[in-house]
């Protein structure tokens, strides 16, 4: 187990450019990504990018996982995602509240509009192409970790500043909101290998 630190906001390695996987047999990829599963079940979050434990490549990984307020229809297996690319994005867009391991010392919540549904195509761990088509909790996160890939912070795309809360307000408030709710409901989750 390889629990990493995760970057904070402001840190200028989230910023820096991400290097394509060539060598998908390295022992430092698969080092890589179990310290990425570790960070982020260990963290408590749903999806993390390698440029947030203060590397540079095109991976991430996502695991919206079965809790108290996330019924186990809504969740998604542990999925990694080699030099992804989003293929396609829905013109019909949804605001939910976002948060991120990046801003874990200030616990910062905001309202981001992104795309309903989204196609992304990635490698696996083993090196096998695949597509995936979804939305709800699902497509948001995926979108999420693919902007860190770009070096962009769920924070540059807050629709409206004065709506920021912390932590604890989120849960009281908009974590089992009806809008919250409905915007996290997967209800498409299409994979394809190649």
């Amino acid at each position: 187990m390889a629990i990493r630190e995760t970057l904070q906001i402001g840190d200028p390695r989230l910023k820096l450019p991400n290097k394509p996987i060539e060598n998908f047999d390295a022992s430092a990829l698969k080092q890589v990504i179990e310290d990425l599963v570790d960070t982020m079940r260990k963290n408590g979050l749903i999806g993390i990018a390698v440029p947030q434990i203060g590397e540079n490549s095109l991976v991430f990984v996502t695991e919206p996982r079965k809790t108290p307020t996330r019924p186990a229809d809504q969740t998604d297996e542990l999925r990694i995602f080699i030099n992804p690319k989003i293929t396609e994005m829905s013109s019909r867009e949804a605001v939910a509240y976002e948060g991120c391991g990046c801003v874990a010392n200030g616990q910062l919540f905001g309202p981001v509009k992104r795309p309903k549904k989204i196609t992304i195509e990635a490698y696996d761990q083993e090196g096998k192409k695949f597509q995936l088509r979804c939305d709800g909790i699902l497509g948001r996160v995926v979108q999420h970790e693919y902007d860190h890939l770009q070096g962009i912070e769920f924070t540059e795309k807050i629709t409206d500043y004065k709506k920021l809360m912390s932590f604890s307000f989120y849960i009281a408030e908009i974590k089992n909101s009806k809008s919250q709710t409905e915007t996290s409901l997967i209800t498409v989750k299409d994979i394809l290998y190649f």
